[in-house]
């Protein structure tokens, strides 16, 4: 949509205005009128296209601008994961496996086992993949513990999270370090803390406050294993552990050729050689999932003595409830779209960077506008990044001075999720909340996260300017 031109320029302050009349309107009508979440989200894609400008011959290009990426991206992960969580939940390995964590920690710290195989889960692999893979066991865990659902799933999306907005490989550190300057090695040191530090601070909030408030029954969108199907196997554990570690390892193939990339003087030629090439397309989170789906057919399905109209069977029940999700989660980025399109976020953040503020606080305050006016954490990172670059180049800045501007960007590219994120549908959809239940728990969540960031990045800043490293 770079070539867009729109029919009139409401100027920042317009735009701004237009941003909240749009999430006003889009409240209302879920919560007021009670329409569906993707007709809502829809219906105000195309009224704030209109009034932004946008030519009507260019509307159905500019709702496609944000749903058709994030529905192609979250699409084929869902449907993936869905398979394979049903498969491991149709069989008893979902249960076998949430009765052997619960006796090592014990039902009181159940919330916490999931937490730490999200956290390690989290590293490589996406938020949305790795919340789709784990739904599974949060579901029979939540089943065998009994009490709030939301004490046990809270705290493993929000493992993922911190892993995901704070920690390279990830996308959003990656570039931001890369687009000011930061050394890589160094940010992903000082994420991987500051993503447990903030993990430790937010999430037994989540767990004993916020999840006990809602009694919320545990979701059957990957169905009930209470439900009989004849896909029963009783698994070992080390078989679940194994299917779970799976796309892990081939996703960690991946990401380690990419590093080992950035070492050689030849990246270009190492990372195109035919062998390299091959192993990194396995190791693509979509193409690691396939691939997973299929040893789990053969271990939990003909391995086990079932037929293939069984297989086949159980895998279709899981496309069918996952629809929703996908559609819901779609139009979420649609709407984050058409604001993207309408340039709310370069008009907000070119303001901010004009003020004069410090730096470290012009960084986080950018990214956090950015990411309330149009949705997306990696985009509002980026358009950060992208603004303080040529500020940090110009100044006398130390190595990790950088490392923490880096850091209050993440932090701020994170804060308050709300309705124009498609994450915050997944969340959502995936854990049986209405929007405004929502609100009240990932939203409020997701900005602790802002807050206790940009607070380390701060206490980061000040060390290294004293200390001088």
């Amino acid at each position: 949509m770079e070539d867009l031109v729109l029919n009139w320029d409401l100027g920042t302050g317009g735009l701004l205005i237009l941003a909240v009349a749009a999430v006003a309107v889009l409240l209302i009508l879920i919560m007021a009128f009670k329409v569906h979440a993707f007709l809502a989200l829809t219906v105000t894609s195309i009224g704030t296209a209109l009034v932004a400008g946008i030519p009507t011959s260019r509307i159905v290009e500019a709702l496609g601008f944000g749903f058709n990426p994030t529905l192609g991206s979250v699409m084929l992960l869902v449907a993936l994961g869905a398979m394979l969580g049903r498969m491991i939940e149709a069989s008893g390995g979902a249960h076998i496996l949430a009765d052997r964590m619960i006796e090592i920690f014990g039902e009181q710290r159940a919330w916490l086992a999931l937490s730490v195989a999200s956290l390690l889960m989290g590293f490589p692999i996406f938020f949305d993949a790795g919340l789709v893979v784990m739904m599974p066991i949060i579901y029979a865990v939540a089943r065998r513990v009994g009490g709030s659902f939301l004490s046990i799933a809270l705290p493993s999306a929000l493992a993922f999270s911190v892993m995901h907005i704070f920690s390279p490989p990830h996308p959003g550190p990656v570039a931001a370090a890369a687009t000011i300057g930061a050394d890589v090695g160094e940010v992903l040191i000082v994420g991987l803390v500051f993503a447990l530090i903030v993990f430790a601070c937010v999430a037994p909030i989540a767990a004993k406050v916020m999840g006990p408030r809602l009694d919320l029954p545990v979701p059957e969108i990957l169905g009930d294993e209470r439900e009989k199907t004849g896909f029963e196997s009783r698994p070992k554990v080390s078989t679940i552990i194994l299917l779970l570690l799976l796309p892990l390892v081939l996703i960690l193939l991946n990401t380690g050729l990419n590093a080992v990339s950035t070492t050689r003087p030849d990246a270009e030629a190492f990372l195109g050689s035919p062998s390299v090439a091959t192993l990194r397309m396995l190791g693509e989170t979509p193409i690691a999932l396939l691939i997973t789906v299929f040893v789990s057919m053969f271990v939990l399905g003909w391995g086990a003595g079932k037929p293939g109209t069984l297989i086949e069977k159980i895998e279709d029940s899981a496309l069918g409830p996952i629809c929703s999700v996908v559609l819901v989660t779609g139009a979420g980025g649609m709407f984050g779209g058409v604001l993207r399109a309408t340039g709310i976020g370069d008009a907000v953040a070119s303001s901010l960077n004009s003020i004069g503020l410090p730096v470290i606080v012009a960084a986080f305050l950018i990214a956090q506008i950015v990411r309330l006016a149009q949705g997306s954490a990696t985009v509002a990172l980026t358009t950060a990044a992208s603004l303080m670059a040529a500020v940090i180049a110009a100044g006398d800045f130390t190595s990790f001075q950088v490392v923490a501007i880096a850091m209050a960007m993440s932090a701020g590219s994170v804060g308050f999720s709300h309705v124009n994120d498609s994450g915050f549908w997944l969340v959502s959809r995936f854990f049986g909340m209405t929007m405004k239940q929502t609100l009240a728990t990932w939203t409020v969540i997701q900005g602790l996260m802002a807050i206790i960031g940009f607070a380390l990045s701060l206490i980061l800043y000040g060390i290294a300017s004293a200390a001088g490293f």
